[in-house]
């Protein structure tokens, strides 16, 4: 496909950085309306002609799930006027922690949502940082699984490292931990084992490896609560670390998590702008990194049918 065939759409969840992706790619942003009828209901009309194009769709699924209704529609829309490929880029994909039947009763939600998507047209799908990596296998179509790492990792890169330790604040997120440690020099890593005894409630309980006068980088995909990354700042200073800082890809921030945060020992907390959280971050504590560059550079390479695989971790 030709260049002038790429045309990138996008709903209300992320705009601004969907603006920064159409901007680094050199691309005008589709023209789209994302509105309500009398009664409340989505209305979707893309604005413009896409028979043959090469379509981009922008959006994050958080709450509320007006997001991921708005993407369904934005896909279906697509596919009804015969677009060439429809890529849903999904920077935070939601409703992805319930991706196994754990309990009796319980939905798979994150299978849910792959279907719906694959359903409403999807021919790919671009993500970041997913909650549980085998949520690309509930997918039948390409998943692109890209990581902030290198965001993470040319943010730091200006700093010396020479006594940070990379940290996983669960046993579940040691490969990803383990990634980032050899993409910023080959760090020493360590793991807090958590056990979860409540919904939303972990508990930090012991620590596998040596943080003592270490500067502490706790790594993870998603920040809610706040309770994992504060009982595990708790530890580690416990266990005789210098400082605790951390790298979350996804700042949900439900609740108090801000404030919780906010009063914590922790001296840094850095977060992409996968969700839309400039606005409520102000306290100098917090840092946003934007994905657009990582999130366009994938995109020009599904265009022009190059390889990906070089941005995952």
């Amino acid at each position: 496909m030709e260049r002038d065939t790429m045309e990138v759409f996008c709903g209300n969840s992320v705009p601004g950085l969907a603006k920064a992706i159409c901007e680094k790619l050199g691309v005008p942003f589709g023209k789209i309306t994302v509105d309500r009828f009398s009664d409340g209901e989505i209305r979707i009309k893309i604005e413009e002609n896409v028979r043959g194009v090469d379509v981009f769709f922008i959006q994050s699924t958080h709450p509320p799930a007006e997001n991921l209704m708005e993407l369904l529609l934005m896909l279906d829309a697509a596919k009804r006027a015969s677009a060439a490929r429809i890529t849903a880029v999904i920077p935070y994909y939601g409703y992805a922690r319930q991706d196994k039947k754990d309990e009796p009763r319980v939905p798979i939600s994150a299978k849910l949502v792959a279907d719906l998507l694959t359903q409403a047209g999807a021919n790919r799908v671009l993500a970041l940082d997913l909650h549980a990596e085998q949520i690309q296998g509930f997918f039948s179509i390409p998943v692109d699984h890209l990581y902030a790492s290198p965001v993470f990792a040319e943010f730091y890169a200006k700093r010396d490292l020479s006594d940070y330790v990379v940290v996983s604040p669960d046993a579940g997120g040691a490969r990803r931990a383990r990634g980032y440690a050899k993409r910023m020099g080959g760090l020493p890593m360590a793991i807090v084992d958590k056990r979860r005894e409540k919904k939303d409630r972990p508990e930090a309980l012991n620590l596998v490896g040596d943080v003592e006068d270490k500067t502490c980088l706790l790594l993870d995909d998603v920040v809610t609560t706040g309770t994992t990354l504060i009982e595990a700042t708790e530890l580690l200073l416990k266990h005789g670390a210098r400082g605790v800082r951390a790298a979350i890809s996804h700042g949900v921030f439900a609740g108090e998590a801000i404030a919780k945060l906010t009063a914590s020992p922790m001296e840094e907390i850095v977060v992409t702008d996968s969700l839309p959280v400039h606005d409520r971050l102000t306290n100098e504590k917090f840092r946003v990194l934007s994905i657009a560059g990582l999130l366009s550079e994938a995109m020009r390479r599904i265009h022009d049918g190059e390889s990906v695989s070089s941005l995952f971790i």
